[in-house]
C-alpha cells in the first residue's frame, strides 16, 4: 500500500556516529549552533539504506527547560513524503497537512545562512511542533515539554548542516535521549516515495 519501506536507525551521540550518519546523507543534519547554554547533543537518527543514503535525518539535543526541568529538541530534515517528522509530532499523515502555512510564521531560524520561516503545527499537547522548508526538504523542530517551543519562537536559532566538513565544531555529547525511539514506537514503517 505504501511502497517500499525506509529503514530507520537511532544512534548514540558520538563523533563516530556523526561521521556515519553524514557519510551518505541526502538531507541536512541540522544542529542549532551555538547550542543554547547548558545544552548537549543527545543522539542522531537516519532513515535510508546503503543504496539510497539517508533520506531523513534527526539531531537530538537536550538541556534545561525555559520553565523548569529538562527539555528535548529533535531537529528533523526529510524528503517530502517520508513522514518521520510527522510521526515525532504525533500527526496522522506524512506531512503537516493542508493549510499549515496559511497564516504568518510562528518562528524564524537561520538555516545555513538563509532566513527560514517555521509554522506552529498542533500536534500532541505534550510537545511543541514547528515546521517549514529548507533546501527543498521539510524542516521540523519538535520540543518537549511544550514550553520548549519558546526556545524556537523567542530566539533566532542558527542551524548548521553537520554534513559540512569545513567547520570545526567541538560538539558536547550527553547521554542518549529516549525521545529518538520512544516517540515513534507506534510507527512501524516509513512510506518511501515511489
Amino acid at each position: 500500500m505504501h511502497g517500499a519501506v525506509v529503514p530507520f536507525h537511532t544512534r548514540r551521540p558520538s563523533a563516530e556516529a556523526l561521521d556515519l550518519v553524514r557519510k551518505d546523507a541526502r538531507v541536512p543534519f541540522w544542529l542549532p549552533w551555538p547550542l543554547p547554554p547548558g545544552w548537549l547533543v543527545t543522539g542522531f537518527g537516519d532513515a535510508g539504506d546503503e543504496r539510497s543514503g539517508a533520506r531523513a535525518g534527526v539531531v537530538a539535543c537536550s538541556g534545561p527547560s525555559v520553565t523548569q526541568g529538562p527539555a528535548d529538541l529533535l531537529i528533523v530534515a526529510e524528503e517530502p513524503g517520508l513522514g518521520l517528522g510527522a510521526a515525532y509530532a504525533g500527526l496522522p499523515g506524512p506531512d503537516p497537512g493542508p493549510g499549515f502555512d496559511a497564516g504568518p510564521p510562528g518562528a524564524k531560524v537561520d538555516a545555513r545562512g538563509h532566513p527560514t520561516a517555521l509554522w506552529w503545527v498542533e500536534g500532541r499537547p505534550d510537545r511543541a511542533v514547528y515546521v517549514g522548508e529548507a533546501m527543498g526538504d521539510w524542516l521540523w523542530i519538535i520540543g518537549w515539554p511544550a514550553e520548549a517551543g519558546c526556545l524556537v519562537a523567542l530566539t533566532q536559532l542558527s542551524l548548521r548542516d553537520l554534513r559540512e566538513h569545513d567547520q570545526e565544531l567541538d560538539l558536547p555529547f550527553g547521554a542518549v535521549t529516549p525521545r529518538l525511539g520512544a516517540e515513534i514506537q507506534g510507527l512501524r514503517t516509513l512510506p518511501r516515495l515511489r
